[in-house]
C-alpha cells in the first residue's frame, strides 16, 4: 500500500504506475492544517479523472474530532473509492458514529452500503486493546493496520528500527485480524534508504502473520512484493502437496507422508493459499 500525499499532484497524477497492490490517497498526516481544503479538492478530482491501472484506491480522511473529517466524507465517500482509510480509532463507539455518517451520505446519493469498504488504522494503546472489538465491529471492515509513528508517541517510547514497543502490539493486531477473517497491513518503514532493513522488517512481519505493508516510497515496493511473493521452491513443494493430497483424497486416504513428513489438512490448506498468492490454479492439479 503506497502512501501518496493529497496535496502531491505529480505522485497522484501517477500513482497507479509504481506497481503497488493499493493506493492510499493521504488527507490527513501528510497535508499541512492550511492545505486540507485544496488537498481534499485535488484528491476528489484525481479519484474522478486518473486511472490507477487495478490497483486499490483508498482514501485516508481525517479523524472525526478534527475540523477536517466530516467535510472529507461528505466529499469522497459520493466517489465511491475501494476503502475509506479512518485513523486513530479507538473504540467502536466512535466506529458507530462513523458507519452512521457514511450511510447517511450514501442514502443521499443513493449508494449502496456494501460497495466501499472501511480500513482501520491502530494508532494508540487504546486502540491496541480494543482491536479486537474494532476488528469484528461490522462486515464492511475489511482491514486493519498499525500505525507505528502515532503508537509509539502514544506510549511514550522511542521508535526504533527493530520495532520492539511495537512488537506486543503488532501481535495483537494480527490476532484480531486473523479471528475476524480480515487483511492486516503493517506500518511503514522511514528510512528509505535502508534497503535491507526494510526486507528484514518485511520479513519478519509476514511471519507474524501480516498480508501487507505500507510503504512511503515507490522504491520500496519491489522488496515488499519480493518478500512476499513464494519463491519458485516454495510454489513447487505446494504444487506437489496439493497433488498428491488429492490423489491421496480420491483413495480415500487424509493423512499421508511427503519426505517423510506428515502432510493433513491445515498443511494442505498453508499450500493451496502458497498456490494462489503466486496466481496458480490448484483446483484442476
Amino acid at each position: 500500500m503506497l502512501y501518496i500525499p493529497g496535496n502531491n499532484p505529480a505522485m497522484l497524477l501517477h500513482g497507479g504506475v509504481y506497481g503497488a497492490d493499493s493506493i492510499l490517497l493521504d488527507l490527513e498526516d501528510a497535508v499541512a492544517l492550511n492545505q486540507k481544503d485544496s488537498a481534499r479538492i485535488l484528491v476528489r478530482n484525481m479519484i474522478k479523472n486518473v486511472d490507477y491501472y487495478g490497483a486499490e484506491v483508498c482514501v485516508r480522511v481525517n479523524h472525526l474530532d478534527t475540523p477536517f473529517g466530516l467535510d472529507d466524507l461528505k466529499e469522497i465517500v459520493p466517489l465511491q473509492p475501494d476503502a475509506i482509510r479512518y485513523p486513530k480509532t479507538e473504540t467502536v463507539e466512535e466506529l458507530d458514529r462513523l458507519m452512521n455518517i457514511i450511510r447517511e451520505i450514501e442514502d443521499e446519493h443513493g449508494l449502496p452500503h456494501d460497495k466501499m469498504m472501511i480500513h482501520i488504522m491502530i494508532e494508540t494503546a487504546l486502540g491496541v486493546q480494543n482491536v479486537f472489538d474494532i476488528a469484528k465491529f461490522c462486515k464492511r471492515i475489511e482491514a486493519i493496520t498499525i500505525g507505528g509513528q502515532d503508537l509509539t508517541a502514544d506510549m511514550n517510547i522511542k521508535s526504533t528500527k527493530e520495532g520492539s514497543g511495537i512488537d506486543l502490539a503488532r501481535k495483537m493486531i494480527v490476532m484480531a485480524a486473523k479471528a475476524n477473517r480480515i487483511d492486516a497491513i503493517d506500518t511503514v518503514f522511514v528510512d528509505v534508504d535502508d534497503d535491507e532493513g526494510l526486507r528484514a522488517e518485511t520479513q519478519y512481519i509476514k511471519e507474524l502473520g501480516f498480508t501487507g505493508k505500507a510503504v512511503i516510497n515507490p522504491r520500496q515496493i519491489e522488496i515488499v512484493h519480493d518478500v512476499f511473493t513464494p519463491t519458485d521452491e516454495e510454489i513447487r513443494k505446494a504444487y506437489r502437496i496439493v497433488k498428491e493430497f488429492n490423489k491421496n483424497k480420491a483413495a480415500g486416504i487424509g493423512v499421508f507422508a511427503i519426505d517423510g513428513k506428515m502432510v493433513d489438512a491445515p498443511v494442505v490448506a498453508r499450500a493451496k493459499y502458497i498456490l494462489e498468492l503466486a496466481g496458480v490454479e490448484h483446483k484442476s492439479i
